[in-house]
């Protein structure tokens, strides 16, 4: 006579047995794969960045905001006059987060806080307030940029510290993520 299982009579539940090689690679496979994931994007896509101190970009940014920055856009075309840049500096410095006002080749003057760009004022919609330190005329190296703060009478940036390579570029800011009450898109001005 032939046997059927049935529900009355299920196979045995084999006994689990803790395995340590087991456990390793449940770890090695979960978390590994996440951890390069995050990695990449950190290196490649999107990096945060927070505004440590100093008055250079307000009203628009202040300290203690947390700016998510990406990467991409930069291997598709040079940066833009008008980007919000973190840019990386010395760490005694400390990284700079300051708009693109100069591009390579560009003659850049200031003058009470004022842009000119080969002898031609521009239009600055971010300037929150003129002034501060002048600028003679500079022509913008190939491979750098010009950078300025928003509140220009106290901001530390290319009238200080020169132009400063693209290759120093972290990242275009995108938003603001913290405080949660001042998240912001940070726009995109076209020339």
């Amino acid at each position: 006579m032939e046997t059927y299982r049935t529900q009355q009579f299920p196979d045995p539940i084999p006994e689990k047995r803790f395995s340590l090689r087991q456990a390793i690679w449940e770890i090695l496979t979960t978390f590994l794969p996440a951890a390069l994931i995050a990695l990449f994007i950190h290196v490649y896509v999107a990096e945060a960045a927070e505004i440590e101190a100093g008055p250079s970009m307000q009203p628009n940014l202040y300290a203690g905001f947390r700016v998510m920055t990406e990467k991409i856009s930069y291997y598709l075309h040079e940066p833009q006059r008008g980007d919000v840049v973190v840019v990386e500096r010395p760490v005694s410095e400390g990284n700079l987060i300051k708009r693109v006002i100069g591009l390579p080749g560009e003659t850049i003057e200031v003058q009470d806080g004022h842009t000119f760009i080969n002898g031609v004022p521009i239009d600055e919609p971010w300037v929150t307030f003129f002034g501060g330190q002048d600028q003679v005329p500079i022509q913008v190296p190939d491979g750098s940029i010009f950078i300025m703060g928003d509140n220009r009478p106290a901001s530390r940036d290319s009238r200080a510290i020169g132009p400063v390579p693209i290759d120093s570029i972290i990242g275009r800011g995108w938003f603001v993520y913290w405080p949660l009450n001042e998240f912001q898109i940070l726009p995109a001005y076209s020339p």
